[in-house]
């Protein structure tokens, strides 16, 4: 059943119950405020009824209910009537009554009783007043006069009596205020009411608080802006920052540059605001050839050539007029002072000049003559010249005028150092920044003969090895002359000089074009050991120079020449037969082998091996100095003859050698060892027959030197007669003294010795030394210990015979 129904059958059954129980149809009433807290005890409902509060407990009490809520509620102890929930009298009571009665049934089972409850609440201000809409705009014209009124909406408040809207009050303002109306239903309304004119450039907004109040206590108040916007009207003409703009403008700007942005401004808005810029009347057609003026920016750029020489200085005359219904317009003057610019490179002119001179042209010789100019004024047409680069040349003001130069030498020239000169002058303007041109001078120099032939070195060392084939090539002996043509070609000559009646043209030769030196001749370390001599190279120019190299011929030996062996002593392709002691002990000296070599020192170096031995255990050859001792003490299983073939070989490449073979026969006499024979001299007959032999020897020797030295004397004094075949040249003396040098040097050749062997003689040890002339070939006899020749204490060497063929 609904919920009707059941309050229906309820009220069916109370109307029954008051038939039977008419004291049940009282009215008990209370009054509460609203919004009361929970728990709040209304009344002692017990008591008010007549009720046992005791009794309530085991009875059924039921309450109405309102909204679905249950506001109020027995205390069946205390049979008090308190609140179960917080009563609102705008939400129970919504139509806003000047009072809220709720009318309540309480229904008391067993048995069944029914009171009536009229409980009236009471309004508390608990709600504020508050607009239906919070914001509101408003157009107004600033064209409205004072007085206009303007509508604003009223406020609402739930509360009633004193508590609802009491008064209504706007914030400060200098062009409004407001007046409140009250309607017939009692209902106030607000205007908005204009006091003073309005300025929509001074104030395009105008923000107002409209404030509702009620009467409450304590009061509570709602609020709602008021946007009030004023509408334009054209009243203010563009205005421009300045009436007259003045802007420096360089020359020559490109096209398309900002001169400047024109900047008018129009306190309205909207169309009235909106601004076209243009040239008056009084603007100048040239200058309008010449600027471009953008109609909606007001931005001025060039579009023309902007030409100091032309105009110094341009006007424009621009106006700014809005867009709106009756247009207002604004005027200024734009002033362009034109600067000047650098924009005329300065110029040089070269009047007369020398593009080749004489590399030996005298300093201060002039070149060019130069003038130089600039179309420019002031700094930009103050020019300066000067040369590029540090070169020996130098500017000098000509008389001619303050601009007038002349190119002049300022050091001495030289051709082979520097062929050619590009002199670049260079012009160039105080502007900023500044212009500059420049032009280049190209000058030769014509080559002189000054430059004496050179030689890379003043001393060429020739090595020759001996044997050289005639005509083989020696060294190449170029100069250099850095002149020129004819300067530079050069004939090479050899400075004629004899050395014992011998020409150095008949020895060498050299190619008179190209210095190469060639040997006329097989030479002999041998026989010539070096050649010194003079080359000459002379130039083709007038006057010819020419300079001279001395050259160092040293003949480098060969190994030629193959070991001789001296010692000891035998006829040719025979054997030597020595005799010593069985008894001989170990270490004695039996033999010893000595050879001589006439090559060069290293080639000379001879050592000593055993080619063949009859007993390798027995003997023992020291390989430097050719000693042949025995290693043991013979023993009678040794055989009597030993058969040594020693092989002396040179240190040259390829090496050479020379062999001997000695015969040992071993004897049972008492013969003294070599080792013995020191200490008792050896008794023999001194006309032996190899005696005789080198007494001749040394006679023939010695024949030979006195001969020599004679010659050499002969040469000494003997005037030399000066060679006709030299050619001249103004460095071909040579002085006396390095001639002397020369000669003596070449005498000192002729008359070169060769020592031959050196032994020294100490225990039976003999020395033999003779210096022997070149060009000799040599025999040397040993001197046999048997020959009975002894030594003296007063010379430690015995001489050998030594012939020459």
């Amino acid at each position: 059943m609904s919920y009707a129904g059941q309050r229906m059958a309820f009220w069916t059954g109370v109307f029954v119950f008051c038939v039977a129980w008419p004291a049940a149809l009282s009215v008990t009433r209370y009054s509460i405020a609203e919004e009361m807290e929970r728990g709040s005890v209304v009344a002692n409902l017990a008591a008010d009824l007549g009720l046992e509060p005791g009794g309530l407990a085991q009875r059924e009490v039921k309450l109405d209910i309102f909204h679905n809520k249950k506001y109020l509620d027995v205390n069946k102890k205390t049979g008090e009537l308190f609140v179960v929930e917080k009563m609102d009298r705008e939400y129970l009571c919504p139509s806003k009554p000047a009072s809220c009665l709720l009318k309540l049934d309480v229904v008391i089972e067993s048995p069944l009783r029914i009171f009536n409850i009229e409980l009236g609440i009471s309004d508390i201000n608990d709600n504020a007043p508050h607009f239906r809409r919070d914001r509101v705009e408003l157009d107004v014209s600033e064209s409205a006069t004072p007085g206009e009124r303007f509508s604003l909406p009223n406020a609402v408040d739930p509360d009633v009596g004193i508590n609802t809207v009491k008064t209504y009050k706007l914030s400060p303002s200098q062009h409004f205020t407001i007046e409140i109306q009250t309607g017939t239903d009692g209902t106030q309304y607000v205007d908005l009411v204009l006091t003073k004119a309005l300025d929509r450039e001074e104030t395009a907004v105008h923000n107002l608080v409209l404030t509702a109040v009620d009467g409450g206590d304590p009061v509570r108040s709602g609020t709602a802006n008021i946007i009030v916007r004023v509408q334009d009207t054209n009243d203010n003409p563009p205005r421009f920052d300045k009436q007259i703009y003045t802007i420096d403008m360089t020359e020559n700007s490109p096209i398309g540059t900002v001169v400047m942005k024109l900047n008018a401004t129009d306190l309205d808005e909207g169309p009235n605001s909106e601004l076209v810029y243009s040239f008056t009347l009084y603007t100048s057609e040239k200058t309008q050839d010449v600027f471009a003026l953008n109609p909606s920016t007001g931005e001025i750029t060039v579009k023309g050539t902007i030409d100091y020489e032309d105009m110094k200085f341009y006007e424009m005359h621009v106006e700014a007029r809005d867009k709106g219904e009756f247009p207002l317009q604004g005027q200024c003057k734009v002033v362009v002072h034109v600067t000047d610019m650098n924009d005329n490179y300065p110029e040089i002119t070269i009047q007369s000049v020398k593009n080749t001179v004489n590399e030996d042209v005298p300093v201060g010789t002039v070149i060019a003559l130069v003038a130089i100019s600039d179309r420019d004024t002031g700094d930009n047409g103050n020019v300066n010249l000067y040369i590029h680069d540090s070169i020996p040349f130098v500017l000098n003001k000509s008389s001619d005028g303050p601009r007038h130069y002349k190119l002049l030498v300022s050091e001495p020239l030289d051709r082979e150092s520097v062929p050619d000169y590009e002199i670049t002058l260079i012009v160039r303007d105080s502007g900023t920044p500044s212009l500059s041109d420049n032009e280049t001078i190209t000058l030769h120099l014509l080559d002189v003969n000054d430059n004496v032939p050179h030689f890379p070195q003043s001393f060429y060392t020739i090595r020759v090895m001996e044997n050289n084939a005639p005509g083989a090539l020696l060294s190449s002996l170029s100069a250099f002359d850095p002149d020129l043509h004819e300067n530079q070609y050069l004939v090479y000559f050899i400075l004629e000089k004899e050395i014992a009646n011998t020409s150095m043209s008949m020895l060498f030769s050299i190619n008179p074009e190209n210095g190469n030196l060639y040997a006329l001749k097989t030479f002999d370390y041998e026989m010539e050991k070096d050649f010194l001599f003079h080359i000459e190279a002379r130039d083709s120019g007038s006057p010819p120079l020419s300079s001279n190299v001395t050259v160092h011929i040293i003949i480098v030996d060969q190994n030629d020449n193959a070991p001789v062996i001296v010692s000891p002593w035998r006829a040719h392709g025979s054997v030597v037969e020595e005799k010593i002691p069985r008894s001989t002990d170990k270490g004695s000296l039996v033999a010893k082998v000595i050879a001589l070599d006439v090559d060069s020192v290293h080639n000379s170096r001879i050592t000593y091996h055993f080619l063949q031995v009859t007993d390798a255990t027995l003997f023992s050859l020291d390989q430097y100095n050719g000693e042949i001792r025995t290693m043991r003490m013979f023993s009678y299983k040794d055989p009597r003859h030993q058969r040594l073939v020693v092989v002396a070989k040179d240190n040259g490449d390829p090496a050479l050698s020379a062999t001997v073979t000695i015969k040992l026969s071993t004897v049972e006499t008492a013969v003294k060892a070599y080792s013995d024979m020191t200490e008792v001299p050896l008794e023999y007959d001194i006309f032996t027959d190899l005696n005789l032999y080198l007494v001749i020897g040394l006679g023939s020797v010695s024949f030979l030197l006195l001969i020599t030295i004679l010659v050499t004397i002969v040469l000494k004094c003997q005037n030399t007669k000066p060679s006709m075949s030299a050619p001249p040249s103004r460095n071909s003396v040579i002085s006396e003294r390095n001639s002397t040098i020369a000669d003596s040097t070449l005498v000192s050749n002729d008359a070169y010795w060769y020592s031959l062997f050196l032994a020294e003689t100490r225990k039976g040890k003999m020395v033999v030394r003779q210096p022997v002339p070149k060009g000799s070939r040599y025999m040397v006899s040993s001197i046999p210990r048997s020959t009975g020749m002894s030594e003296t204490s007063g010379s430690a060497t015995s001489t050998l015979q030594v012939s020459t063929f």
